[in-house]
């Protein structure tokens, strides 16, 4: 049992315009009736969040279920996760090396995840990080690097919903336009 979680992150939206950005994406999503305007107890870990609307299923790519939460927005310097595990791997964005965290028998590979680990602390406190690639030698910025699973992304705007179905194809390019055209990845995973 858990409860599960897709978040929208914007890849490219600022601390000084993540709020702007957030009202106009929300604004679309009432129009579209993909949820609702009003706030109400509907999401996990947060007081309140934007229910379902009547038209819920046009961000869905198959109907299996009707969502059981809402939309909790986030702004402000975020690492967005997928809550339970951890990465395998990461991957380089200079060189596309891959360095892995646990053997192929899930033993944690010693050291392999120090550096990993400390850039995500100084990028959740000062908004910006390098990891050295052990496989090239070359510094690269936190934000670029991909992980097994979309198992990170790191931001200043998030769209988490709850309980959802999976998104079409079609509402992910619907709310990237919505925020400007901006490049999004979905996080999605379990608590």
């Amino acid at each position: 049992m858990g409860n599960y979680f897709q978040t929208v992150v914007d890849l490219d939206a600022t601390h000084a315009d993540a709020g702007t950005l957030a009202d106009g994406a929300l604004d679309w999503l009432v129009r579209e009736g993909i949820v609702r305007a009003e706030l109400t107890d509907c999401v996990l870990g947060a007081p309140s969040g934007h229910p379902p609307g009547p038209s819920w299923a046009k961000a869905v790519g198959e109907e299996g279920w009707e969502p059981d939460g809402g939309l909790r927005i986030e702004t402000g310097r975020t690492v967005f996760t997928c809550g339970q595990g951890d990465p395998m791997f990461a991957v380089c964005p200079h060189c596309s090396g891959r360095t892995d965290f646990y053997t192929d028998r899930l033993e944690e590979i010693e050291g392999a995840w120090d550096v990993f680990g400390e850039a995500i602390e100084d990028w959740s406190d000062m908004g910006s990080a390098t990891v050295d690639c052990p496989r090239c030698r070359r510094p690269a910025d936190l934000t670029a690097w991909t992980w097994s699973d979309d198992y990170f992304a790191f931001g200043y705007l998030g769209f988490e919903f709850w309980g959802w179905p999976e998104f079409s194809p079609g509402f992910l390019d619907g709310l990237a336009r919505a925020l400007g055209g901006h490049r999004t990845v979905v996080v999605g995973g379990k608590l």
